[in-house]
């Protein structure tokens, strides 16, 4: 039997050529010196011009793919330009006697190349018959494989800091381009003073190919940054503790990224959450402002006042009043994102969002609604533009009393005794964090229902219960207590009963379950595209971090939407992924798999790939539920952190994933949460996931 899920791949690849395009980041553009103009000769400095960086490693980035378009060959290909063809050829030769070190294993590869020695003789060579360099600096880690705030890693080399050196001093024009899965140190922006700085991240197959179309101009920049970027890694307050292998305190709380420094320490942000600049300028004309006590809705027309084309993304933070409970200064509430518009062409745009999203979760009863959501009275600033910093007081509503907006009851709590951070003015203050007050054990007893005794087959397959025509416990009462033990198991990678080279097979793994009408499912990591291990083709696509910075949840949908054609066409049920991990900390090896430090951007984008994947009837498993900030000693670390930070920063973007993407297939981390293993953690799997949200 023939498939019939054909795949236009040229429309993929055009898909994930644009989400690249859309997710490069320009932190700097003086005096215009990109994109790089018609007939102008480019140098091109980097070992990584050769070995593009498609994703990070781990399950998440081993994808076998027909190909990968680095930067370097992107740029040849484009007729308006030329390359220097002397300098690859020097880079060439000396990689015949430096190949790519890819490591000794799993997780044991480097976090970045060695780097070919750039002499002050080389670059003014180069810059003699160039109009403009771009250097590449590339980095990875992954699964198991942690970044450092070491050299190599978060920090340039010696090799680099000296190319930089060399090529900033000898050309007026440099742009510096970063192929790496995650943040990094920028202090050398102010040393070496390139022209141009771009996030290009890792984009897949087709990464080369939209860092190009930005780079030429094909492409107006209009990526925005998905994290806060601080001074120094020191300024980051997770930075502490990071690494412990035994246990993680979050004692920042809820003030993550953007949250913290815009509260507490301004003077340390280089480039602001959300900052990105185009080669075009825009206005935003906030054209009406409406509350109708439960909703704010914002009608903003966004017009191109520049020479070139280009879109641009509009974002609304609430300054909430700082009542009983503290808060961040400011919190994403909405986004939107224009289409292409011409020069002089205007959009409106509306963003809506309900108030009930800017409720804080008491878990100490300060306001006298303990384990509630509540609304503090008081009046609420709304904010709109571009980066949190540059976002201006649009309109303001006022909560008039206290309104609880949801009723929960103590979950997930702490053990362990910490101090928190808290709010005292904007200026940081520590208390001690609430406790867990039940035992999670009773509860969980209490609320396990009676099994009913085994009867043995009775005939009842699984397609009369989805008919409606059995119930599902006398089904359920048919299986053995070996026939439950296969089905809750399942098999692991490479399982020969679905699609070779999957990371497992669950339900139907038994002949006797297949007999109860119980259908094989197949599982197949990644995030960055279906990794299956036996060498089969795949598509590899642009990592979390990037599709985060392109702020448009449409684009992740229909690239999503080719995934998921691309699932059906391999029978794969669910992909693993999307990762929906907060970027709590730069040194998080897996953040390239995750989003952003901002649950709102992070729950809206993943519930977008969920719609996607859904119209092929097949879905994403979201993960790792929850926590998962810190890949050394993963399956060994025990998450401590309060019930509060929790729920308003480490489960929003899940409960986002499942009520609004429609999420039916959820992965624990490995480790522990607030001293119980996440896979057996009753008030996660249970009282949150499945009684509150309706998982």
């Amino acid at each position: 039997m023939s498939n019939p899920y054909k795949i236009d791949w040229n429309e993929y690849a055009a898909l994930a050529r644009q989400a690249v395009a859309e997710g490069c980041v320009l932190l700097k553009n003086d005096d215009k010196a990109l994109p790089i103009r018609k007939g102008e000769r480019v140098s091109v400095f980097g070992r990584i011009q050769f070995d593009y960086y498609k994703s990070g490693t781990g399950s998440g980035g081993a994808v076998n793919t027909r190909y990968v378009t680095n930067i370097l060959d992107a740029l040849k290909e484009n007729k308006d330009i030329s390359v220097n063809e002397e300098l690859e050829q020097t880079y060439r030769d000396w990689l015949k006697d430096h190949p790519f070190e890819k490591g000794m294993g799993w997780a044991q590869e480097p976090w970045c190349q060695e780097e070919m020695p750039v002499t002050k003789e080389l670059a003014e060579q180069a810059a003699a018959k160039s109009d403009i360099a771009v250097v590449i600096i590339g980095r990875t880690a992954g699964e198991d494989k942690d970044n450092s705030a070491a050299e190599g890693s978060y920090l340039l080399t010696a090799a680099e800091h000296q190319m930089l050196k060399e090529v900033c001093g000898a050309f007026k024009r440099v742009a510096v381009l970063l192929n790496v899965g995650n943040i990094m140190d920028m202090k050398w922006v102010k040393e070496y003073d390139p022209a141009a700085v771009l996030y290009v991240w890792q984009g897949g197959q087709e990464g080369g190919a939209g860092a190009a179309d930005v780079l030429t101009g094909t492409v107006t920049p209009c990526g925005k940054l998905s994290d806060t970027i601080a001074l120094d890694i020191s300024d980051y307050p997770s930075t502490e503790g990071f690494g412990d292998p035994t246990r993680v305190i979050y004692k920042e709380d809820i003030y993550v990224g953007y949250r913290y420094f815009e509260t507490f320490a301004k003077d340390c942000v280089l480039y602001p959450f959300g900052y990105g600049l185009s080669y075009t300028t825009f206005t935003r004309t906030v054209e009406s402002f409406d509350f109708d006590g439960e909703t704010v809705t914002e009608k903003v027309t966004v017009k191109n006042t520049g020479d070139v084309q280009g879109k641009e993304v509009v974002t609304v933070f609430v300054e909430a009043p700082q009542g009983k409970l503290g808060k961040a200064v400011r919190s994403l509430a909405a986004f939107a994102k224009t289409e292409t518009l011409q020069p002089g062409e205007s959009e409106t745009l509306t963003l809506t969002f309900p108030i009930a999203n800017l409720a804080s979760y008491d878990d100490s009863g300060v306001t006298g609604h303990r384990f509630c959501y509540v609304l503090e009275s008081g009046a609420y600033n709304v904010y709109t533009g571009g980066c949190v910093r540059d976002a201006k007081l649009s309109g303001s509503f006022e909560v008039k009393e206290d309104t609880v907006t949801r009723t929960c009851v103590q979950a997930c709590a702490p053990v362990t005794k910490f101090d928190r951070m808290v709010n005292h003015n904007n200026t940081i203050a520590f208390e001690p964090a609430p406790q867990r007050e039940y035992d999670m054990a009773a509860r969980s007893a209490a609320a396990l229902k009676p099994a009913k005794p085994y009867t043995g087959d009775k005939g009842i397959k699984l397609g009369d219960v989805f008919d409606g025509k059995a119930e599902l416990e006398d089904f359920v009462a048919q299986l053995s207590d070996e026939d439950l033990i296969c089905l809750m198991r399942g098999e692991g990678m490479n399982s020969p009963k679905v699609t070779a080279g999957t990371a497992g097979a669950f339900g139907g793994v038994t002949e006797n379950l297949v007999n109860f009408g119980i259908p094989t499912a197949c599982c197949a990591d990644g995030p960055s595209g279906i990794r299956m291990d036996c060498g089969t083709i795949a598509f590899s696509l642009p990592n979390g971090t990037l599709l985060a910075c392109t702020f448009n949840e449409k684009l992740n949908e229909e690239l999503f939407a080719m995934q998921g054609k691309e699932q059906r066409k391999n029978r794969i049920d669910t992909l693993l992924g999307p990762g929906l991990n907060i970027h709590r900390s730069p040194l998080n090896g897996r953040n390239f798999e995750y989003f952003s430090e901002d649950p709102l951007l992070t729950g809206k984008l993943a519930a977008a790939q969920l719609r996607g994947m859904r119209r092929f009837g097949v879905t994403g498993t979201i993960k790792h539920f929850a926590c998962n900030n810190q890949e050394f000693k993963r399956t060994e670390i025990d998450s401590v952190l309060s019930e509060r930070a929790l729920r308003e920063i480490y489960l929003r973007a899940f409960e986002t994933a499942v009520k609004e993407g429609g999420a039916y297939s959820v992965m624990s981390t490995y480790g522990g949460l607030n001293g119980i293993w996440t896979a057996s953690n009753f008030d996660l799997l249970t009282t949150i996931l499945r009684d509150e949200w309706g998982f």
